[in-house]
């Protein structure tokens, strides 16, 4: 079944642990997990070094990732926007976990990721 036709809930079945590795992976600042489901092409942008000091940054500021909780999947022919509501653990409010997932050669893959 092509990604867009999916369900919001079949969407967040595969999108979750995704995620959830995704997070795992930027607090223990480990590389090769959090790019693990990533595009070649999102690998491109991210190096090593790059990802260490944007986890760096927002440990320091915002603490760790706390509540996460859904709410839309955008759907385009090559892809699916998947939106959180996120909280972190030392700075209140409210902000945006973003993650653009897409099909390639049979897999689930990440072409773009953000918390902001």
């Amino acid at each position: 079944m092509d990604l867009a036709q999916k369900s919001d809930a079949e969407i967040l079945a595969i999108a979750t642990p995704i995620m959830d590795n995704l997070m795992d992976a930027s607090t223990a600042i480990d590389y090769e997990r959090h790019t693990r489901d990533f595009t070649e092409r999102a690998r491109s942008v991210l190096s090593e070094e790059s990802l260490q000091s944007i986890c760096e940054h927002y440990q320091s500021t915002k603490g760790f990732f706390a509540k996460r909780e859904f709410v839309a999947a955008f759907r385009r022919p090559d892809s699916v926007a998947i939106v959180w509501r996120q909280q972190f653990t030392k700075q209140p409010g409210e902000f945006v976990a973003e993650l653009i997932l897409v099909q390639q050669s049979g897999k689930y893959l990440v072409d773009h990721v953000m918390v902001f």
